[in-house]
């Protein structure tokens, strides 16, 4: 009988904690200590074209990652901005685990990740140095990426290289891992 008298208000106050958690805002994460900040290229926002919508990074997102902010420095290698690309697709993942990868061609995916989406969350900021008058990410060349889905979780990058066209010995591609559950 005295198990059940302290055992009630123990459940009901675990209940409320665990909505208090659920409804209060998450915080964005924190820096780790002793990390140096990044210190992105100065850009020029690109011109946008009639009809494609950007948000206003002031006004309208909710936040933003600073993930992509390497991507196509003129320091950088084409291979770290694949990598660079893939970090951005898994930080996606881990804020909509249920949808996996955005979808769409290069435009749609462009746009998902620059803040038109269900959490108004800028994975690539808005008028990137990558994202070109069109509205899609392009390579250090200037040639729009393609994005092949594999499955929900893993998203195949490519680039036509140096050469600026597709299947061509220059490009470069970046096929995420495999992971194999035993």
């Amino acid at each position: 009988m005295r198990r059940r008298r302290w055992l009630t208000p123990v459940i009901v106050a675990a209940v409320l904690l665990g909505l208090l958690f659920w409804i209060l805002p998450r915080s964005q994460p924190r820096a780790k200590a002793g990390a140096s900040a990044r210190t992105p290229e100065p850009t020029t926002p690109l011109p946008i074209a009639p009809g494609i919508e950007v948000p206003d990074a002031a006004s309208s997102l909710s936040g933003q990652s600073r993930v992509a902010d390497d991507l196509n420095l003129s320091a950088g290698t084409i291979q770290r901005d694949l990598r660079i690309l893939n970090e951005v697709f898994e930080t996606w993942q881990t804020n909509f685990p249920r949808t996996g990868n955005p979808v769409g061609e290069n435009g749609e995916i462009t746009r998902a990740l620059t803040g038109l989406n269900e959490l108004k969350f800028a994975f690539i900021v808005p008028g990137h140095r990558a994202i070109d008058a069109r509205g899609q990410l392009c390579d250090r060349w200037g040639t729009p990426f393609r994005f092949h889905q594999l499955s929900g979780q893993q998203m195949e990058i490519l680039s036509a290289g140096p050469d600026r066209t597709f299947n061509t010995p220059d490009d470069v591609a970046f096929f995420p891992e495999i992971l194999v559950l035993r």
